[in-house]
């Protein structure tokens, strides 16, 4: 068994670690960690937890956990490793996106690897550090990455994704009110998303001489989890060619599979799976990609991480069946 902590224990994402992890049969959680619960029920927080989990949050570490899950905040993590020190031993997943650009992925001698398993699984198996791709990322570099290994990203890529209320955190805003949001729908940060930066990234990593332009459009839709992303580019193959390619890329992956038939949410929410869809239109390709923005899109595939990095098998504790009905 290995001991896990877990860095800003209320927020969504960290609700989804504790009941995977609870489950999980080779990992205990050691601690779970909120300043701002300290010495209150973990499950009077995270109310799904009742009869399953009896620990309480504390604002103390033990710097000796096998491996330490961060939960925190973007531009928090960064903080929270300069004020608390771990042991040598110690393997780091961070949730958060302080370390997922190549400028920004050695601190403090900690050497931290993109974490998307079906970009770079060896990578991650001899990890210590990993950052977790971003949810819109995950679903986004999913539909990308088959046409980038075979280098037919040669012109612009156009991008329109939603995603549920949860993937704007706990905290309460005015547009994550339940009256704002309830029979509504919206845009936001159009064309300048902060994913934008890691989908590029992995983009160019399997296709050095892409040079072309991701639009990205991301909406706020009137549901709770999920995100589903249509994009679309040129491309001069047949349907059948796009097929045999996306397949192939990800005939090894364990939780990434292409489908023959339209795709809805319902597919995917409370899975660790990504869904791909391929249409052909005249000379555009529609790729669609859903993912569970909580799972895949965060805990899920940190835990994927933490199975490949510990030696587990990848799907251990990830058996999860979609709430379809």
């Amino acid at each position: 068994m290995i001991k896990v902590g877990i860095v800003g224990g209320a927020g969504y994402t960290a609700g989804e670690l504790i009941r995977l992890l609870i489950h999980h049969p080779e990992t205990e959680i050691d601690f779970v960690f909120s300043t701002s619960n300290a010495g209150n029920q973990i499950s009077k927080v995270h109310q799904d937890l009742v009869g399953s989990f009896d620990k309480t949050f504390t604002d103390t570490i033990n710097p000796k956990v096998d491996v330490l899950f961060l939960c925190l905040g973007h531009g928090n993590s960064v903080k929270f490793l300069e004020s608390n020190v771990f042991s040598g031993n110690t393997k780091i997943i961070d949730l958060g996106n302080d370390f997922r650009l190549e400028k920004d992925r050695v601190f403090n001698g900690k050497d931290f690897v993109y974490g998307l398993p079906e970009l770079q699984k060896e990578e991650i198996i001899s990890a210590n550090f990993i950052a977790n791709p971003g949810c819109f990322a995950t679903a986004i570099q999913l539909g990308l990455l088959p046409l980038a290994k075979a280098e037919l990203l040669n012109n612009d890529v156009h991008i329109n994704a939603v995603t549920g209320a949860t993937g704007a955190g706990t905290s309460l805003s005015a547009t994550t009110h339940y009256t704002w949001r309830d029979n509504n729908f919206s845009y936001y940060k159009p064309f300048t998303h902060q994913h934008l930066g890691e989908i590029n990234q992995s983009v160019k990593q399997l296709q050095h001489t892409f040079s072309s332009e991701i639009l990205f459009m991301p909406n706020r839709g009137n549901f709770s989890r999920g995100i589903f992303a249509t994009i679309y580019t040129d491309f001069e193959g047949a349907l059948e060619d796009a097929k045999a390619l996306y397949n192939a890329y990800y005939k090894n992956s364990a939780f990434t599979f292409v489908s023959d038939n339209f795709l809805h949410l319902k597919q995917v929410v409370n899975t660790n799976k990504c869904l791909i869809h391929l249409h052909k239109h005249e000379g555009k390709l529609l790729i669609t990609s859903i993912i569970d923005n909580l799972l895949k899109g965060a805990s899920g595939q940190a835990v994927q991480n933490m199975n490949l990095m510990f030696g587990f098998e990848e799907t251990t504790g990830l058996h999860l069946k979609a709430t379809y009905f």
